[in-house]
């Protein structure tokens, strides 16, 4: 290619108007991504599109909200449904934790029953969280090499380390005592307590963290969200064991002020969303929308469930029937959320609108992040 000359013309002086790069063909070649591509003049906009949407034609929306040639600004998560099964499972086991570590500290005799299943199920779940994790990784190993590095300005970082420690203590909380090692069960029992809010809500700070338009929006009501929900799974999850007149009053009680806060919370995120219209058609449309709903409807169901009185023969019943709407909308929860992010991520005026609206990256620089030459606002 050195020896070609002026793209303007041929070696005679005469200019190839039959070559759309003005190429001379027995000369030179284009080939690849750009070779169809001519420019006439010097591009001085900012290269957008106003029609509707060719990939995307159930996205598309009036003329007025420009995209980068109708193309996602941001990729799709690769995660899969094994991501949101470590979600709830995980949320439950925080939740779980920091229930025994409180029932503990209340009344450690008369709650024995209740500490011993919270230590349990903590247990279990920070085991099942885990292997879902590894089953989104692939390999064992993976989830060893997070380990590797502490880096505390990192989500990924300190949520594995946590996992790490909450599945140690929960599982020492729950083995010595059956020992006769009450007293470091009981050390551990602690242990896990504290660790349970960050484990159940740094999953929330890890999705808000990412550039996806849905879960960035509501970056500061989204862990509220995930610990009342892993706190409603926790009881729920308790409710369907037999337990003593107390400890089935506590987790009552609890069940109701965390599914209470569940809804709170959830208004809070979907308004959060809908601050900028674009960001929050996920939670109103599509298969996202459609868990998210169920999600609400289950949790205001047992809800319901939980302080309608009825006859006492059909407490027991009301009880499973509150524990099995609670543990399917927390479930549904966070599916309907990770399914939302997929949505999100592929709707291009979702991510262009959020900072054309002085949202993410704009709040801290005060610029907006779609702007063309000279600053100009696209």
């Amino acid at each position: 290619m050195s020896d070609v000359s002026d793209p303007g013309s041929d070696p005679g002086g005469e200019a190839r108007a039959d070559s759309p790069r003005h190429i001379d063909p027995d000369r030179g070649t284009l080939e690849g991504i750009g070779a169809g591509q001519r420019v006439d003049g010097e591009a001085t906009g900012f290269p957008t599109t106003t029609g509707a949407e060719r990939r995307r034609p159930d996205l598309a929306v009036p003329a007025d909200s420009p995209t980068y040639y109708d193309q996602p600004a941001i990729k799709e998560p690769v995660w899969i449904w094994s991501v949101p099964a470590y979600l709830f499972v995980g949320g439950a086991a925080a939740g779980a934790a920091v229930l025994g570590a409180v029932a503990q500290v209340a009344d450690r005799e008369d709650l024995a029953g209740l500490v011993r299943r919270s230590r349990d199920l903590a247990m279990v779940g920070t085991v099942l969280s885990t292997g879902f994790l590894i089953h989104d990784l692939g390999r064992p190993v993976r989830f060893l090499n997070m380990l590797r590095v502490f880096r505390p300005s990192s989500a990924m970082s300190m949520g594995s380390w946590t996992l790490a420690a909450i599945g140690t203590a929960s599982g020492a909380a729950s083995v010595l005592p059956r020992l006769g090692l009450h007293r470091l069960g009981d050390l551990a029992g602690l242990g896990s307590g504290v660790l349970g809010p960050p484990l159940g809500t740094y999953t929330a700070v890890l999705l808000s963290d990412t550039a996806v338009p849905v879960w960035q929006a509501p970056r500061r009501q989204l862990p509220a969200l995930f610990a009342a929900s892993g706190l409603v799974a926790a009881t729920s999850a308790l409710d369907l064991f037999e337990q003593r007149p107390r400890e089935r009053d506590v987790t009552h009680r609890l069940g109701v002020i965390a599914k209470s806060a569940d809804l709170v919370a959830g208004e809070m995120v979907e308004r959060a969303a809908d601050d900028v219209e674009r960001v929050g058609r996920p939670l109103h449309e599509g298969a996202s929308g459609a868990m998210w709903k169920a999600a609400k409807a289950c949790t205001v169901a047992s809800l319901a469930a939980s302080v309608v009185p009825v006859p006492p023969r059909w407490r027991r019943v009301r009880r499973r029937l509150a524990a099995v709407l609670g543990l399917t909308g927390s479930a549904t929860l966070r599916f309907a959320l990770f399914h939302a992010g997929m949505a999100s991520s592929r709707d291009p005026r979702a991510t262009f609108d959020q900072q054309r609206a002085g949202r993410g990256a704009a709040e801290v620089t005060g610029t907006s992040g779609v702007i063309g030459p000279g600053s100009q606002r696209a």
